[in-house]
């Protein structure tokens, strides 16, 4: 159970995307069926998980989530803010501020989330240009997100599931960058200490860096290959896409030291929603990581009283 005042866990299904958004195999309302039996408190979703936003569809939606005690406390967005022309990012910027409006439709509790991306890092984009360019549409969202109560969490990303590029603001200079040009109280940080191995960062030292930032977090794992080691992994630091000595892995069992992780979050007064991407598996790897993060928060708590 979980305590007052404590994190909150979601599920998001990382390992049935395709079948969500592409084949069409799956169903939202199948997923939440799925979801429902893990023992969570929320379902991040994604925009291409619906076939529609038509108010009736997205009422049906809620009330199924509701049926089973469930809330959508995150939405998984991905606008694509480093797009050479301005009538391309005001045009992001218009499909953004209705992913704000479907995370306020649903009306979880506060706080509420609606990630936000940088972009994609496009070759003839600049750092300054790129970071520029986020910041002033970022900027310009604030006011609409306030009015509707979402708060924007930009995440330490890899790259979206239908990107070309990976994401802009992938290594941690530069994330950090945009997150300190921008101070407000709908702006924050969704935390993935998996794609700080993937940028080839210690998850830990990216966390020191945002964590009074932090407003929700994704729990995954990462782990060697065998036959694999850490020199391994060094050495794919400044290449572009996934290390290949990495596998996506049940939480708990990979690299991710997830009882510092907590306690460093726990020491700065974070609540927010953790969501699990996990399930790369199965739904039952998936449910196991969902029992090890709930373990370890209660433990990691306990301790700290």
């Amino acid at each position: 159970m979980r305590q007052s005042g404590a994190s909150r866990i979601a599920a998001f299904p990382k390992c049935y995307m395709d079948e969500l958004c592409v084949t069409h195999t799956l169903s939202l309302f199948e997923w939440i069926e799925m979801g429902a039996t893990l023992g969570v408190e929320g379902l991040e979703l994604y925009p291409g998980f619906f076939t529609s936003f038509e108010p009736s569809y997205l009422q049906t939606v809620r009330g199924a989530l509701e049926q089973h005690g469930l809330a959508m406390p995150m939405l998984c967005a991905s606008p694509d803010f480093t797009k050479a022309m301005a009538a391309e990012r005001r045009a992001e910027i218009e499909r953004y501020k209705q992913y704000i409006d479907l995370v306020a439709f649903f009306d979880t509790p506060e706080p509420r989330t609606c990630r936000i991306l940088s972009g994609q890092r496009r070759p003839e984009i600049t750092e300054d240009d790129g970071v520029a360019m986020v910041v002033e549409c970022i900027e310009e969202l604030l006011p609409y997100a306030a009015e509707r109560r979402v708060i924007l969490a930009i995440e330490n990303h890899y790259k979206d599931s239908y990107w070309t590029y990976p994401e802009f603001a992938q290594q941690l200079p530069v994330f950090r960058r945009i997150v300190e040009a921008i101070d407000s109280p709908w702006f924050g940080v969704n935390y993935d200490p998996s794609n700080a191995l993937l940028a080839g960062e210690d998850p830990l030292v990216v966390l020191d860096v945002v964590k009074e930032r932090v407003v929700s977090m994704h729990a995954s794992d990462r782990g060697l290959k065998p036959g694999s080691t850490l020199a391994d992994l060094r050495q794919h630091e400044n290449a572009v896409g996934y290390a290949s000595v990495l596998y996506h892995g049940e939480i708990g069992t990979g690299l991710n030291d997830y009882p510092t992780i907590f306690r460093t979050l726990q020491a700065v007064g974070f609540t927010g929603w953790i969501s699990m991407e996990d399930g790369m598996n199965g739904l039952d790897e998936l449910r196991r990581s969902v029992d090890y993060v709930r373990a370890t928060l209660v433990s990691v708590t306990n301790a700290a009283t």
